[in-house]
């Protein structure tokens, strides 16, 4: 797993500086708990997990959910202490690790605390990851009835070979199953595929879009995969076991997934997820309202070991092994480790990052006045939409979506 940012010392307290408060009651508020727990590690993962075996003492799966609460309510009182105005939460989200490695109720637990301390939004969204064999029908059910609105399958693919060159467990023909018990629930679902893995061929990357599509989601993440230091995976590659990545392929298949995506009806909003219209919801609502939240720089505090948060242009993140977490979180101290205030240089390059991968786009007048001239020859090379452009905003082109990095540089 990476190191973590380098970064200022966070006070015990938690406190945010007087900065964050401008602006505060124009920005939403979100909520992102971490949950650390998977039955395997996957060969490419590099996220902060940990299977039972890696757990220290003191620290269990058991009483992860009354962990979690308790930095809920710190967060509240934090907020609160800063001078922050009440804000209820935009979106939630579950994510991992696996989070349906927990009992469906202690997710509902961890959600009721949230909603005690900071109320909920009307229409908010509230998202939990699953892998397709970590949840039964009634799981699901619990999930609905406790205020849960959507679920994102990872499914990563439909090929029994790619799935094993990922490590993934699951078997492909439960997704079919658990989609339609999340439909019956009346969740909304999202399917997250992988493409590039070593030994994946074009075909079988289309079976797996199609196969994806076959089950009538409201959404889909398609994620080239990104293979870091200190994986298996980037072991296996380096001692030739495995092939490397290929970017010409990986620009092949993302190609592929947009126009099969496309001709099913769906619209891409991000370079990496897709939105169509279902069950009585336009595309733009069954968007990921939370990614929304990340992609246009809100405010979102995150709970759980490693988790990462912002409030008003200032970054923290919490200490990553569980049990020091667990540790502070019990004792009333903040878990974070380290925190940042963002310049204003850095926030603009971030928001220049972050808003050109939306289909929305980013305002030419958000762009520093002698960089502005640069969009005229992006358009000219087909990276930038020449329409949106005069319209005043910078929307990638197909193209520019696979050259997004060469766009964001030519543009800082």
């Amino acid at each position: 797993m990476p190191a973590q940012p380098e970064g200022d010392a966070a006070p015990a307290d938690g406190l945010l500086p007087p900065s964050v408060l401008p602006g505060a009651q124009d920005r939403r508020l979100s909520l992102y708990v971490h949950v650390p727990f998977c039955s395997v590690r996957c060969g490419y993962c590099d996220f902060n997990t940990y299977t039972a075996q890696e757990l220290g003492p003191g620290v269990s799966q058991e009483a992860y959910a009354a962990d979690a609460e308790t930095e809920l309510r710190f967060a509240r009182s934090v907020l609160v202490d800063s001078g922050l105005p009440h804000r209820p939460l935009h979106t939630v989200f579950f994510g991992g690790g696996t989070p349906t490695r927990l009992p469906a109720e202690d997710l509902v637990s961890i959600l009721g605390t949230a909603r005690d301390q900071f109320g909920l939004a009307p229409g908010a969204e509230v998202t939990t990851e699953a892998n397709p064999d970590s949840v039964t029908a009634q799981d699901l059910r619990v999930l609905a009835d406790g205020g849960f609105t959507r679920v994102s399958f990872g499914m990563q693919s439909a090929v029994p070979h790619v799935l094993a060159a990922l490590d993934r467990t699951h078997d492909p023909r439960n997704v079919g199953r658990v989609v339609e018990w999340a439909k019956e629930a009346g969740l909304s679902v999202s399917v997250d595929l992988i493409y590039g893995t070593p030994g994946e061929s074009l075909a079988d990357w289309d079976r797996s879009v199609r196969e994806a599509l076959s089950y009538e989601p409201d959404h889909v993440s398609a994620y080239s995969l990104i293979v870091e230091d200190g994986t298996r995976m980037a072991a296996q590659m380096r001692r030739g076991e495995l092939p490397g990545i290929d970017p010409d392929d990986q620009a092949d298949k993302y190609e592929l997934a947009e126009s099969v995506l496309a001709e099913a009806g769906f619209e891409w909003y991000e370079i990496s997820n897709w939105s169509r219209e279902a069950h009585g919801r336009s595309a733009v609502e069954n968007r990921s309202a939370h990614n929304l939240a990340y992609w246009h720089n809100q405010d979102w505090w995150g709970v759980g070991p490693g988790a990462h948060s912002h409030v008003g242009g200032v970054r923290w993140w919490n200490r990553k092994h569980p049990v020091p977490y667990t540790n502070a979180v019990r004792a009333g101290r903040s878990p974070a480790v380290g925190r940042e205030a963002l310049d204003e240089e850095t926030r603009l390059f971030e928001r220049i990052m972050l808003e050109t991968r939306t289909a929305d786009g980013l305002p030419v007048d958000a762009l520093p006045a002698e960089r502005r001239s640069e969009v005229a020859g992006l358009v000219a090379e087909g990276l930038v939409d020449g329409r949106a452009a005069v319209g005043g905003r910078v929307v990638l082109t197909l193209r520019g979506r696979l050259l997004g990095d060469a766009v964001v540089r030519r543009l800082v």
